[in-house]
């Protein structure tokens, strides 16, 4: 016998060790030989993580993919690994040093790179402990790290044929540099934070004038936030069609502090409408003026170290064609190696002092962060690894454009159109020590050598010096007489960008660059389930690796979850402090309860507004389908083949395997269609509705009666239907579920356990049956509905009147005259022709349902309760009618209390609805 209550912190663990011991998950496991392959690799979290909401909602989806088409019959492989979190893993690491004193540059590299390898083995990977906490079904066995031997592998093989097919170059230009991490961050490593600053106007002498700051003749005023990189300004550039700057396009101006003559340029960066209309242009240190540069060929100034410090000494860039004059020396000493924050404020007052200075003019802008140094970034000039992501990006493009990709949502197509056919070179390398080392090396004039081995570098190298006469010839000749590594050849410092090897993840997982059973099982994958933020970043990434190297693309959907929210919509974050911890909640509730609710709210492109007392909610839905088994149990259920199902004669037991039959055919297609949530509720109406309500209640009379047969069959239906609710909700809640089907699995035992058993295949359906019992419920509802609204005390037992009945409707009366009379409170049933006075009436199919209520509630009483409830409701309909008609309030109020209070005008709409109908049916009556 079941316990009485379901113990999700006793059954969890215990259901876990079982899967584990039955290898349940294992590539393959529970199909047979020559199944079809269904693969999905799972978005490798940072080694560094810890499960969050997104996670969560994440892998439960996937999970859900998988445990259903594993109980179909698919050889599923459901691929887990972990990224190596290149710039994330390092911080940690020195963190962690820092505590005991170390710095990383105390240590060499290969002894740093030691020390993370150790923090991995002891602490890495706590993520995917909480991920089998929440039930994911993952191969562990086949756990992969993007750092592992046979991923490096992958990696080494992928960008040296890249580099020798001339799509991976090395070129100089700006990169987003973290000051602070002193390494290259891509753009989602950025973040954009909205700062109070100023905007500074300075006056630039045009060349051959006589400087005035009275006379606008002799200047061109520019405004800048950053008044630092005015040091490396190489130029000015104005709107071609404004008047006021055509006689200055073509001349030069002089740069204070520096001298240095820099031209007037026109360009439609510019833009005559906002400030003076007149922008400096430092090419080597923003994005847009590098592109100006580019078009009008203005040099690139790097004026700042790697630590954002001013670099004037020995900058030979900088001091190119310049009069150091004694006061400029002087000016450029001072200036010379301080923080970029101090330069800004000195070069200001230094600006101020040569009546440079026009105004100062408060404005509030965006700054860009690095999201994990905190500190602000740089755009910083400098050498680094590049891939030629255009070139690439154009099969991936035909790919979606062709329909052998689908986005889930489709309006996610746009976005990845929008950015793939933009697309920027992608910046590969990372000056960081954690991650895998470029493999290029470079010989002593500067030659690159890409190879995958220093041995094979070091051949290629000899190749080509001793080929060529030259200086290099004999100095190579004279090395190899006593080399040893790293004697002729030095290998590049920096590491791939982690987006890099996670590109190659579907197809690396599985053996690739060998020619493996699983890749040629399991590649291409089916579905991809990710959130929408890194589209970008992996998604676009996985498409273009995938189809270079395998010539087919990596999956055939992308399916693009939402956010999880909190309550009211507000997004997730430490400073608000509304971060809900999924560990937390699944030791309050169960990892079946967060399940289910992810699943159920999972609506395609609608974000998940997660409410705990939801939670709560659908944990009470796994009580009641537990409290359902108990009462079968109690009353003899049990699993009875030799009873074929289809011969059932009861209407109560054709009825519910009919609704079995729909509610199966609803959730397969929800599931495969991607429509999470229609699934979820197709589910839960079928089992708390139709059967842990209804049928339930409708069953008891037959198992307190006599006939033996009708309590045979009604065994052995509420026995096969339980077991398939159990194959139902297995995907969304699998431990209860195989939990359940442990417990009820009788004296023969089953063959196998759930995870692995039959998906339900609809196939006994009864119109008839079905339409006679749902009329019933229908009758039943309709009726304590009326009850409830008009404030019928629940002991009173109220007459019913039926009018224009027909034959069918007279026929189910009698038929179920006990269980209306049970059910509903109900006396006396009788037909008639009219509506007696003072009775609630209700349609129902062609006829009228009437309850006489006169002498059982006061009318006239009634009826000024609910009118003074609805003048409630309708007045605060108004109330917040005129809030969210205020266009100061949309404007300036959170998105969050904008959506709550929406969310109340639903809920009083709603409520004044009911009030008026059971206001008219009082009305009615009296």
């Amino acid at each position: 016998m079941l316990e009485k209550t379901y113990d999700a912190k006793a059954v969890e663990p215990r259901i876990a060790r079982l899967w584990e011991e039955a290898d349940a998950f294992r590539a393959g496991a529970g199909s047979e030989e020559g199944a079809e392959a269904f693969a999905i690799v799972i978005p490798p979290p940072n080694v560094t993580g810890s499960l969050h909401m997104g996670h969560a909602l994440n892998n439960t989806l996937q999970d859900i993919l998988v445990r259903f088409e594993r109980m179909r019959g698919k050889n599923v492989l459901w691929q887990p690994g972990m990224d190596h979190a290149g710039i994330a893993t390092q911080m940690v690491v020195e963190r962690k040093l820092m505590e005991k004193q170390i710095r990383r540059r105390d240590l060499t590299r290969e002894e740093f790179v030691d020390k993370v390898w150790e923090w991995k083995a002891e602490s890495g990977g706590t993520i995917f402990n909480q991920l089998k906490r929440l039930g994911a079904s993952c191969d562990w066995s086949r756990e992969r790290f993007t750092m592992d031997e046979g991923l490096s592998k992958a990696v080494l093989e992928v960008f040296v044929t890249l580099f020798k097919e001339g799509l991976i170059y090395k070129d100089k230009r700006l990169v987003n540099w973290d000051p602070k991490l002193l390494t290259a961050i891509s753009d989602l490593e950025v973040e954009q934070h909205e700062v109070n600053g100023n905007l500074w106007h300075f006056r630039y002498p045009i060349e051959g004038e006589d400087f005035d700051p009275e006379n606008p003749a002799t200047f061109i005023t520019v405004a800048t936030t950053r008044p630092e990189t005015m040091l490396g300004d190489t130029g000015v550039a104005v709107h071609p069609d404004d008047e006021r700057y055509r006689t200055l396009v073509g001349k030069n101006v002089i740069l204070p502090l520096v001298g240095r003559r820099i031209p007037v340029v026109a360009d439609e960066y510019s833009d005559p409408e906002k400030g003076t209309g007149a922008v400096k242009i430092t090419p080597a240190h923003d994005f847009n003026d590098f592109e100006v540069g580019r078009r009008h060929k203005l040099p690139a100034i790097n004026i700042l170290t790697t630590e954002a410090a001013i670099k004037l000494k020995g900058n030979e860039e900088f001091l190119a064609d310049l009069d150091a004059t004694p006061e400029r020396q002087s000016v450029w000493d001072e200036l010379d190696g301080q923080d970029r924050f101090a330069a800004r404020k000195r070069i200001v007052e230094l600006m101020e002092a040569g009546s440079f200075l026009a105004q100062i003019e408060p404005h509030r802008h965006m700054v860009p962060h690095g999201d994990r140094g905190g500190v602000p970034i740089e755009p910083f000039l400098t050498d680094q690894w590049y891939v030629n992501a255009a070139e690439m990006a154009k099969p991936a493009i035909a790919s979606v454009r062709e329909g052998r990709t689908n986005f889930v949502p489709k309006n996610w197509e746009k976005t990845y159109f929008d950015w793939m056919e933009n697309i920027q070179p992608w910046c590969i390398s990372r000056q960081l020590w954690w991650g895998h080392q470029i493999p290029a090396w470079y010989g002593p004039d500067g030659t690159v050598f890409v190879e995958k081995s220093e041995e094979e570098a070091l051949e290629a190298a000899i190749q080509h010096y001793l080929a060529h006469e030259g200086p290099w010839k004999a100095w190579v000749e004279e090395k190899l007489e006593t080399y040893k590594p790293g004697d002729i050849l030095t290998r590049d410092e920096d590491v791939l960008d982690t987006w890099f090897s996670s590109a190659l993840w579907p197809f690396s997982t599985l053996g690739w660059p060998d020619a493996t059973p699983e890749l040629k099982t399991y590649y291409q994958t089916d579905v991809l389930v990710t959130g929408f933020d890194i589209i970008f970043f992996w998604v676009a990434r996985m498409m273009m690796m995938g189809l270079h190297f395998m010539d087919e693309e990596p999956f055939h959907t992308v399916y693009v979850h939402a956010l999880v929210r909190d309550k009211n919509g507000a997004k997730m974050s430490k400073s608000k402090g509304n971060v809900i911890d999924p560990l937390e909640l699944i030791d309050e509730y169960g990892a079946d309860a967060l399940r289910f609710t992810l699943a159920i709210m999972a609506a395609q492109g609608r974000d998940v507004k997660l409410d705990p007392a939801r939670i709560a909610g659908y944990r009470n839905f796994g009580t009641k389908l537990w409290n359902a088994t108990r009462f079968a149990e109690m009353n003899g259920a049990v699993r009875n083949d030799d009873l074929w199902l289809g011969d059932a004669r009861l209407a109560l037991n054709r009825w519910i395997l009919t609704e079995l039959t729909r509610a199966s055919r609803a959730v397969t297609e929800g599931i495969t269609s991607y429509r999470f949530n229609d699934a979820a509720s197709a589910a839960y109406r079928f089992v708390w509705n139709q059967f842990c309500d209804w049928y339930v209640e409708l069953s008891k009379p037959v198992f307190m009666g006599e006939d033996e047969a009708a309590k045979a069959e009604s065994r052995a239906t509420i026995a096969f239907v339980l077991d398939e609710i159990y194959k139902l909700l297995h995907p969304f809640m699998p431990y209860m579920t195989e939990e359940l089907w442990a417990e009820t699995a009788g004296e023969g035992g089953r063959p196998s356990i759930l995870c692995h058993a039959t998906w339900p295949v609809p196939g006994f359906e009864d119109g008839e049956a079905a339409a006679d019992i749902n009329w019933l419920i229908d009758l039943v509802s309709g009726i304590r509905s009326v009850r409830s609204e008009m404030n019928v005390p629940p002991s009173a037992i109220a007459p019913l009147v039926v009018i224009d009945a027909n034959d069918v409707t007279r026929q189910r009366l009698e038929r179920h005259e006990a269980a209306i009379k049970r059910l509903a409170r109900i006396g006396d049933i009788s037909l008639a022709t009219a509506a007696p006075k003072g009775s609630a009436q209700m349609v129902l199919g062609e006829a009228t349902v009437c309850l006489p209520l006169g002498a059982l509630i006061d009318l006239k009483a009634e009826a000024a309760r609910l009118q003074k409830e609805l003048a409630k409701v309708t007045e605060e309909i108004a109330r917040l009618h005129k809030k969210l008609g205020n266009e100061k309030f949309i404007a300036n109020a959170p998105d969050e209390i904008v959506a709550a209070e929406r969310e109340k005008l639903a809920e009083y709409d709603e409520t004044q609805a009911r009030l008026s109908t059971a206001l008219k049916r009082v009305r009615e009556a009296g």
